[in-house]
């Protein structure tokens, strides 16, 4: 018995077209293109000038093919206020958010309702693969001298780097940057919140009890309970530009 071995295949291409690139002894004289059409064998036929039109859909392929590699990272318009640093190079944004209501998703372990709550502003800094957050105590565009405190959330290290368990993140490759910012902003708010990592407790106080209030009373985020880092705004940016 024959074993069909065709799922075993990749994606199997065809050829269409065929380019050949003809240039003259005297460079001075410029070159010229041939266009080939391929038939069903993939043998060359039908020999012609490349035309204008043929030229228009190479240049558009290659273009898609080269933005489908490279992150763009542009603004839709105007760049947004709240972004702070784009670094096109590593991939990386730094922004911040005002201080707002958010849904919150809590492991049943915690002892916390699902629901809405105030969080205090945020500084967010950004790659395609991870994500590093702290608190602002103010709703100002930050400074290079502005303080940074430790984000007040579960699942975040004490460097701010969060911990995103199993959250599949994907992050286009083509993503603008207000494309890049919302989709990091959801997949941190819409992931389960569910312990303090290596015992780092983010807050003054009980950072379980802090957030159960916060969930049912609906109260401003007390700012009187965040906890100062070493970091600066300018540290934090010599210090992403190592990485």
């Amino acid at each position: 018995m024959e074993n069909d071995i065709k799922s075993a295949f990749g994606t199997l291409y065809h050829p269409i077209t065929a380019l050949v690139f003809y240039r003259s002894e005297d460079l001075l004289k410029g070159s010229y293109v041939e266009c080939f059409d391929m038939d069903r064998n993939g043998l060359p036929v039908n020999a012609h000038p490349l035309t204008v039109r043929e030229a228009g859909r190479l240049a558009q392929s290659l273009r898609v093919a080269k933005e489908t590699e490279t992150p763009v990272l542009k603004s839709d318009g105007i760049m947004a206020a709240n972004i702070l640093q784009v670094d096109t190079s590593a991939n990386r944004v730094v922004w911040y958010t005002k201080a707002m209501q958010q849904n919150f998703y809590f492991r049943d372990g915690l002892g916390i309702p699902n629901g809405r709550a105030n969080v205090p502003a945020l500084l967010w800094v950004a790659d395609r693969n991870s994500l590093n957050i702290y608190a602002l105590k103010s709703n100002r565009r930050p400074k290079d001298s502005t303080p940074l405190y430790h984000a007040p959330f579960f699942n975040v290290y004490a460097d701010g780097n969060v911990c995103m368990g199993t959250v599949d993140v994907r992050i286009k490759k083509t993503a603008s940057l207000k494309e890049f910012t919302t989709a990091w902003e959801g997949y941190f708010f819409n992931s389960y919140f569910s312990h303090l990592v290596n015992e780092h407790n983010p807050v003054n106080g009980n950072c379980v009890s802090l957030w159960k209030s916060l969930i049912e009373n609906g109260e401003d985020f007390p700012k009187d309970r965040l906890i100062v880092t070493k970091r600066t705004i300018k540290k934090l940016l010599l210090w992403t530009a190592k990485k």
